[in-house]
């Protein structure tokens, strides 16, 4: 039986710190999942639209086993400054991959599209997503916000406002494992127009609602629901991340962002369109010191995707209001 960590964030993974900071007038921020040792690490993209930073040293075949911190970032592709900023707080902290007596900090790095949302994004020369990395590895620490927050400040979905969600479960080894999505789909997180959330089946503790399916089913429940469905292509994505506090090789880790896809498959209809850019991360830190094997891997892959579909409602789920929205909060919702 699956139950969540202590926090139900993906800092229940030990060794794992999340920071937040954002602009309120821009209507966008930035996340950053810092990594108290340096942890194994891969990628997947799904999407067809991806804006990412260090995804190609994550594949298997090469050599950077792990990395210092993964950064979540609106912004699109103005976003991916973000990593320097939090590259320069690890530098100036002393923590990076060691070359010949100098300091490399490794950065993966991946934004979401929130430039069309109401915010003023009239920001002058250089956009100011590099000091907004640099203030959220500095807020790092285990407690942090969810929806309206980070990377998630300015999402939107499908006819609500999006978020920033996470979630944690402990498996019956005892191994950890956590997620952390900003989701901003062109897709809906909803069954239709409704209040239920297509990723009920994996709630634990009523932690987005309790609300379970809708029954019946309503009749548009099988309808493609699209965000600016005249001008989907580039206004979307939803970046993750996956992590445990099992020992992970770097391949395993791959296989680890891969089945935390399905947990977008579970929760956003539809999902890894072209007009996204979807991508999970994946980290282990190996603080349990259980390698997994057998019918635990299976465990452990298939609450990936669970962790992954939980951690997207809850970042809708927990979305506040704002001046100036496109789109209404869940809580607004009463259908």
């Amino acid at each position: 039986m699956f139950r969540t960590g202590p926090r139900n964030l993906i800092t229940d993974v030990a060794g794992l710190r999340v920071g937040n900071a954002a602009d309120e007038r821009l209507k966008s921020g930035v996340t950053a999942i810092i990594c108290d040792e340096p942890a194994v690490a891969g990628a997947q993209v799904l999407g067809g639209a991806p804006g990412t930073r260090e995804t190609d040293l994550l594949e298997p075949h090469n050599s950077v086993e792990t990395v210092n911190a993964v950064v979540l970032s609106g912004g699109s592709a103005f976003g991916l400054d973000a990593a320097s900023g939090v590259q320069a707080a690890l530098r100036e902290s002393g923590v990076g991959f060691e070359v010949r007596g100098l300091r490399i900090p490794v950065i993966p790095a991946a934004i979401l599209f929130d430039l069309v949302n109401g915010g003023d994004k009239g920001w002058g020369r250089y956009p100011p997503y590099r000091e907004l990395g640099y203030d959220a590895a500095k807020a790092a620490a285990t407690d942090f916000a969810l929806g309206t927050a980070g990377a998630g400040a300015g999402a939107l979905t499908a006819g609500l406002k999006g978020g920033l969600g996470s979630a944690s479960t402990v498996l019956d080894s005892g191994v950890t494992i956590g997620a952390l999505a900003a989701v901003n789909a062109v897709g809906s997180v909803t069954v239709g127009r409704t209040r239920h959330f297509w990723a009920s089946p994996f709630e634990i503790s009523e932690e987005f609602g309790g609300l379970g399916y809708p029954s019946p089913m309503p009749d548009d429940a099988r309808r493609i629901l699209l965000k600016f469905r005249d001008k989907a292509v580039g206004a979307n994505t939803t970046i993750a991340v996956i992590a445990t506090d099992a020992v992970l090789t770097k391949a395993a880790a791959k296989r680890l962002a891969m089945s935390a896809h399905d947990g977008f498959a579970r929760a956003i209809w539809p999902t890894h369109t072209p007009a996204d850019g979807d991508i999970v991360f994946s980290l282990a830190t190996g603080r349990s010191g259980v390698e997994m094997s057998g019918d635990e891997a299976i465990d452990l892959y298939a609450a990936a995707g669970a962790t992954m579909a939980r951690a997207i409602a809850r970042g809708v789920f927990a979305a506040t209001p704002a001046e100036g929205d496109l789109f209404p909060v869940w809580s607004a919702r009463t259908g």
